[in-house]
């Protein structure tokens, strides 16, 4: 059974057709950039021409960076403002004629982990971590998705939140050596822990590929991995998020 899985990002459109029973892409990837700015009628007709590439009339899974509640947008994240208050789901359906479902990036980057990769058969408590230019969240319990968590907008100091602090992007804004971004995600994951006692932590996003080079700084009582799947995740897990109908 074949999806098409979609990953938006603050920098690409990526997507490719997936086998939803083995989690491999069936087709080479293709990129699209993110429209700049990426307002909602130029990101959609953005999905169109990914759509169009792929010749694809059948259910697709996009993994979306913003905030959500049943497709819907609770803030512009790092896209735009005007998204707020969108139905992305509809907003694709109307312009394409395909069915959507939309999930959250990390969320749909964990189903993959989830079903495919580091969390497999994990039982308990698994969160996903996705380390960028923001920081995403997803959150497991037996496997099950607990959906549209936001565990990068736990406060730091002075009421600003951890993703400022420990992102990607400020490791590359304060030009941060390895162990100093170490450090700073010592102290987020060691505040996760204490949120939410999990048995198990993906670390997912461009890290995933440098996790052995930050993994010494990080001392918690959880295992924590990077992903498996590294950057397929997301369209991996935006297939699985229309497989089992998540909103």
């Amino acid at each position: 059974m074949e999806i098409l899985g979609i990953d938006i990002g603050g920098t690409g459109v990526k997507g490719a057709l997936v086998d939803v029973t083995t989690g491999k892409l069936t087709t080479e990837r293709h990129r699209i950039p993110t429209p700049n700015p990426a307002t909602p009628e130029a990101l959609a007709n953005t999905i169109l021409a990914l759509v169009n590439h792929f010749k694809w009339n059948g259910l697709v899974g996009c993994g979306f960076p913003t905030p959500l509640q049943h497709g819907k947008c609770l803030s512009g994240g790092n896209l735009h403002p005007s998204w707020k208050g969108v139905q992305v789901d509809e907003l694709f359906k109307t312009k394409t004629g395909n069915e959507f479902y939309i999930a959250n990036d990390a969320d749909a980057a964990g189903l993959a982990e989830i079903n495919f990769g580091a969390g497999k058969n994990v039982h308990g408590t698994v969160v996903m971590i996705t380390l960028g230019t923001g920081i995403g969240s997803g959150l497991f319990l037996d496997g099950k998705l607990i959906p549209n968590t936001e565990f990068g907008h736990v406060l730091y100091k002075n009421g600003e939140i951890f993703e400022k602090y420990a992102s990607d992007y400020a490791r590359k804004r304060d030009n941060l050596s390895r162990k100093e971004w170490g450090k700073r995600l010592h102290k987020y994951f060691k505040h996760i822990y204490l949120l939410l006692s999990p048995d198990l932590i993906i670390v997912g996003g461009g890290a995933s590929k440098k996790f052995d080079k930050i993994e010494s700084q990080i001392e918690i009582d959880a295992s924590i991995v990077p992903a498996k799947a590294e950057n397929e995740a997301g369209i991996i897990g935006a297939a699985m998020a229309a497989k089992f109908h998540i909103k």
